[in-house]
């Protein structure tokens, strides 16, 4: 069969959420109350997320129905498309079929908007005025303030302040859809300016940046708080990404057999592969690769601790059992910006414990190399965090091209680099620098984590 593009008819669109909790290899660690310890209830959540988020957060149902009203704004741009990348293949002369799901072409640009439109439409519906949140490299924010103009929700946005100096323009789309962004640490909360007191020149971290919309959301009337990634109800949001893709890979009468996405807290991961790990889990497909690749500059899965951590630096958030660098975690500032969160998600943090799950990690400059090559075959500037995903494909296809494999490989391209052609210049010129993430730092956060 020849093809090189792969879309969905209307009538074949997902109208349900895949919920990975009931077949998880064993039930997650309940998360715990930042002052008490004592696991969350229902309660305890509510001055941050609407009752339904709260819900969906613990369900136990493996299927959510879509509300109507999400389902509407989803089709401005879904279901999006499956490639297949034939010009990469013939620049690698490789024998493996690389395919890419593209999520770069939802309006702010990434596969954010699945989850920031489904959370929109929720607190609107219990009557929520305004949102905020944090965001690193400025997908997040940019999708959060898309999806609160639509619901006529007040968006605010703390950005990580490394990011925020380094892409201006993500800055001015949060403004254009009518959202307010500040850099952060920020004077407008108590969180950060101990920050700026301790350290007035810090690049930021999404820790400090979550303390900051925690806070913001527990000292406003009517306001509640809106996360990007990590938690169980974002991932169940993105799933769409992944049925989308067995669909897709249905019609053309194949299965992928390496499943390849970059991981940060995990949206983007959990999306598109535990449609997938579904499969997996229950011996339909035990011998599918699932590969997470993280940045040696914040490799949370790959060397960090599996322990219960907070998951902002505040001490605000819940405390929840993932794998962490310590949530005092200040990382380097890279330019993959969305995958500088100290931990991630428990789901995906539990199936590589159990090692459902494998991680690679690589350095800025080969991943910008890759992003590269991927923009000069298939024509798509993909994300710096997207490219890790396109370095982990090309390296496991020069292996093939080694060993004669005719594997079928597939990663999520999560979304475009347009507004990160600083980040490529910097490579052209040579200004990337790698930085590995010292061994001796994951030993001291061993001694800040909560003691439970």
């Amino acid at each position: 069969m020849d093809f090189t593009k792969t879309i969905l008819d209307e009538n074949e669109f997902p109208k349900r959420w895949y919920n990975i909790l009931p077949d998880l290899p064993e039930q997650l660690a309940p998360p715990l109350h930042p002052l008490t310890k004592e696991p969350l209830g229902p309660k305890d959540l509510q001055p941050l997320f609407p009752l339904e988020i709260i819900k969906q957060e613990v369900s136990t149902e493996r299927f959510i129905d879509i509300p109507a009203a999400v389902l509407d704004i989803y089709r401005l741009w879904r279901p999006t498309p499956l490639y297949r990348a034939r010009r990469l293949e013939a620049a690698l002369k490789t024998p493996a079929k690389i395919f890419y799901k593209w999520e770069g072409v939802s309006p702010p640009g990434s596969h954010k908007p699945n989850t920031a439109v489904a959370q929109a439409y929720y607190n609107m519906k219990e009557g929520v005025e305004r949102l905020t949140t944090e965001t690193g490299a400025g997908q997040w924010g940019s999708a959060l303030s898309f999806a609160c103009n639509l619901f006529s929700l007040e968006c605010m946005v703390y950005m990580v302040r490394a990011s925020y100096e380094q892409k201006p323009y993500r800055k001015m789309m949060i403004e254009v859809w009518g959202g307010r962004i500040v850099p952060s640490p920020s004077t407008q909360t108590k969180a950060g300016r101990a920050t700026l007191e301790r350290d007035p020149k810090t690049p930021g971290s999404l820790g400090i940046a979550i303390s900051e919309a925690v806070e913001d959301a527990m000292t406003h009337e009517n306001t509640k708080y809106s996360l990007g990634s990590v938690l169980n109800h974002v991932l169940l949001h993105q799933t769409i990404i992944g049925l989308e893709v067995k669909k897709q890979f249905e019609k053309i009468g194949l299965y992928p057999d390496s499943i390849y996405c970059c991981v940060g807290g995990g949206s983007n991961f959990g999306g598109f592969t535990f449609p997938f790990l579904k499969d997996k889990l229950n011996g339909t497909k035990a011998e599918l690769e699932v590969i997470a690749c993280e940045p040696e500059a914040c490799p949370s899965i790959t060397r960090g601790l599996f322990a219960y951590d907070f998951g902002d630096t505040a001490k605000l958030a819940p405390i929840v059992k993932m794998y962490t660098l310590g949530h005092g975690f200040i990382p380097s500032p890279i330019h993959a910006g969305g995958l500088r969160y100290h931990g991630a998600s428990p789901i995906i943090s539990l199936l590589a414990k159990k090692k459902v799950i494998s991680t690679q990690t690589f350095h800025q400059n080969a991943t910008f190399q890759a992003a590269t090559l991927f923009a000069q075959t298939e024509g798509f500037i993909v994300a710096p965090e997207s490219a890790h995903a396109v370095r982990a494909v090309i390296d496991e296809a020069l292996r093939c091209k080694r060993t004669g494999e005719e594997k079928i490989i597939v990663f999520n391209n999560s979304g475009h680099g347009n507004f990160d052609l600083a980040a490529y210049e910097a490579f052209f010129t040579q200004k990337l620098v790698d930085y590995s993430y010292p061994e001796q730092l994951v030993r001291k956060a061993m001694r800040d984590l909560p003691e439970v």
